[in-house]
């Protein structure tokens, strides 16, 4: 690919030059909607093992007490606080998806900005305004490639969430044209992130590593730190590096009239978002059929389901959050599809262990990442066939206000007993009026 100048500086003007003003209600509100799930799904992922060897690594080097970590008494330089909040949200993967990317947009954003706003004041409308031009950004360099970049191994939440971080606290830094175009720079050549890890601590450790090299490519960029002009398209820039021929009208054309933000979807379940429309089938069918002995499942779905979730033989908690086979034996078995239901001990349950066997997966291109269909068999032969077209919780099909203000009321509930959810979430609704926001993340943390 030569050289085609132009396209991160139009991304850099647009972050730039954007007001709040800009912003259309339904867009600001699902930007609260992401930040309730956000918050739910850190809390839920705050004390979990990866994290808390992460903090034990990262407090021998961090001897500031700038910003706070999620649902922990601990405070941590901004740039590692940055990290632990974004693989936190992450480690369930539980948080919310950008259908057409498969990005998880709000983990590699929130925490760089909630970081920065505990170092200077932000109001409230300018952490949604930064939070909304950050999703846009890392959506539309990820779209230019999908789905290429993810069937090639990349994980796309990190190589391209990087990039949204650093436009959205760019933003609120007040970095110019010029300046804008240096923190994407910095983020380009900081991108990085493998599928291979999915299934692994280390999955969460490029999400952790996008939202502190974002925050800190802007942070850089704000004191002169300069980069390429054109380090997306450039001859030997992020496109061109990776192999890829993007359509480059993606990433611009339309900037301001349409929001990638509305194409969010919020997860029911805490595993790979394309097992959902299978989860929604099986959980369905499992309550009125609570005794039926199941001897066969055929799962057909989209392609991106048997390249990232046909694994039948899994021995973590970690790995059953990205099985297709587990998933569907665990909701069989319990009924449920919470967190309990991928855990070390479900892997290890003999009936899990049992029915995981008898699920097959085929891959069909008539299928979208949100719709599968379940051939359920049971012991008296019958073949009980389902379909779900889009599953709950997707752009198509959302989960509501109450549904997230439930969802972090339970991992709440999970996380601290006792602990009242109602400040965060009423301040969540009101952040529009705030005009300081940097106690915003402290309302997680136990008194």
């Amino acid at each position: 690919m030569s050289d085609k100048p132009g396209v991160t500086q139009k991304l850099a003007r647009f972050v730039v030059v954007t007001r709040w003003e800009n912003i259309p209600s339904a867009v600001a509100h699902q930007a609260k909607r992401s930040l309730m799930n956000f918050f739910a799904v850190a809390l839920a992922g705050c004390r979990t093992a990866p994290v808390e060897m992460a903090l034990g690594s990262l407090k021998e080097f961090s001897d500031r007490k700038q910003a706070t970590v999620i649902g922990r008494s601990e405070r941590l330089d901004a740039l590692s606080a940055a990290f632990l909040n974004a693989a936190g949200a992450n480690v369930h993967d539980f948080c919310d998806t950008h259908v057409r990317t498969v990005i998880h947009p709000t983990a590699p954003v929130a925490p760089a900005l909630l970081a920065l706003a505990e170092l200077r004041q932000v109001s409230g409308p300018e952490l949604l305004l930064a939070f909304i031009l950050g999703n846009e950004v890392q959506a539309r360099i990820g779209l230019a490639i999908s789905p290429s970049h993810y069937n090639r191994g990349w994980h796309i939440t990190s190589t391209c969430g990087v990039f949204g971080a650093a436009a959205g606290s760019g933003k609120l830094l007040g970095l110019d044209e010029r300046q804008m175009v240096w923190a994407l720079g910095a983020a380009a050549t900081q991108s990085s992130g493998l599928c291979e890890a999915l299934g692994t601590p280390a999955k969460s450790l490029s999400v952790g590593n996008s939202a502190r090299n974002g925050l800190w490519s802007a942070l850089l960029a704000n004191q002169g730190f300069n980069g390429p002009p054109e380090p997306l398209t450039g001859v030997q820039g992020f496109y061109h590096a990776l192999n890829e021929t993007p359509d480059l009208a993606v990433v611009t054309d339309g900037l301001g009239e349409s929001w990638e933000i509305m194409a969010t979807s919020y997860k029911p379940y805490p595993c790979g978002f394309v097992i959902h429309p299978v989860l929604d089938c099986v959980l369905d069918w499992r309550r009125d059929h609570p005794t039926a002995e199941v001897t066969r499942v055929v799962v057909r779905g989209n392609p991106l389901l048997s390249l990232r979730t046909d694994r039948p033989h899994v021995s973590t908690g970690r790995e059953s959050q990205v099985s297709v086979q587990h998933a569907v034996a665990a909701a069989l078995t319990s009924g449920k599809a919470g967190l309990d239901q991928f855990t070390d001990a479900c892997v290890r349950d003999p009936k899990v262990r049992a029915l995981r066997g008898k699920v097959e997966v085929i891959s069909d291109d008539a299928f979208s990442t949100i719709a599968a269909a379940v051939d359920i068999t049971t012991a008296d032969g019958t073949i009980h066939k389902l379909s779900q077209t889009a599953a709950r919780g997707s752009d198509v099909n959302p989960m509501d206000d109450a549904g997230l203000e439930d969802k972090l009321k339970t991992a709440a509930a999970d996380w601290e007993a006792g602990y009242d959810a109602a400040p965060l979430i009423d301040a969540i609704w009101a952040l529009e009026e705030g005009a300081d926001v940097s106690k915003l993340a402290s309302l997680t943390v136990p008194r």
